[in-house]
């Protein structure tokens, strides 16, 4: 098996790499897709869009930067699953492997 086929077979998923409770996985997927439903084809929202809608007001101003490897990681899982585009600079990155700031979209059809 070629190392790139390899790489997205061993790949955890990220309840499995983040350690993520079910129900704060699935409110972060919710929230994913909702937010590029919303944007519309075409158009891209950044993951920090995500985690700021997901933070409790209550909690401190920044306490959506915790978030960020979690939406990440559901943003990978989405992507690898095709109910998700993720790109850095307009290209389509592995959200996984990646720094730097991403967007998600719709995919493509």
């Amino acid at each position: 098996m070629p190392a790139a086929e390899t790489d997205q077979v061993n790949t955890p998923r990220a309840e499995e790499e983040t350690a993520l409770a079910p129900s704060l996985y699935r409110r972060i997927e919710t929230a994913i897709l909702a937010a590029v439903a919303e944007r519309g084809s075409g158009k891209t929202v950044c993951p920090s869009e995500v985690a700021r809608a997901l933070a409790a007001p209550k909690e401190a101003s920044d306490a959506w930067r915790d978030l960020m490897p979690a939406v990440r990681a559901v943003a990978a899982d989405l992507c690898a699953d095709g109910r998700l585009t993720v790109t850095q600079r307009g290209e389509p990155v592995d959200a996984r492997r990646v720094r730097g700031p991403i967007r998600l979209g719709r995919p493509p059809g």
